[in-house]
């Protein structure tokens, strides 16, 4: 097997993509992908995990794991509004940085 040595750009780009296989990871699920449609049609007020679960075929311990995989992605936050807690996106900044990720290894691999 042939291994190739990567340039200092080529290193990078792979670097900057190992740093985003937890988004990957959080975005490669149908469940969480349903969360985020859900969110979606909530960004105004957003939803607590009872209202989640309630639109989801999975159990209320599988929403909040779900959620968690996906909070510590930066895709969705919450706030505390009396007891609860409102879930919301926050996508900008992680799909930002996984587009860039994306594009260096594109451009800088292409043969």
């Amino acid at each position: 097997m042939v291994t190739k040595r990567f340039n200092k750009q080529q290193e990078a780009a792979v670097k900057s993509f190992e740093s985003n296989f937890n988004i990957m990871h959080a975005l490669a699920d149908k469940n969480r992908q349903r969360i985020i449609v859900l969110l979606a049609h909530h960004l105004d007020d957003g939803l607590t995990v009872t209202a989640i679960t309630e639109n989801m075929a999975i159990t209320q311990p599988a929403v909040s794991h779900h959620l968690k995989i996906l909070r510590d992605a930066g895709i969705v936050s919450f706030r505390k509004r009396g007891l609860q807690s409102m879930y919301y996106l926050t996508l900008k900044e992680p799909l930002k940085d996984l587009e860039k990720s994306l594009k260096d290894l594109r451009t800088k691999f292409e043969c």
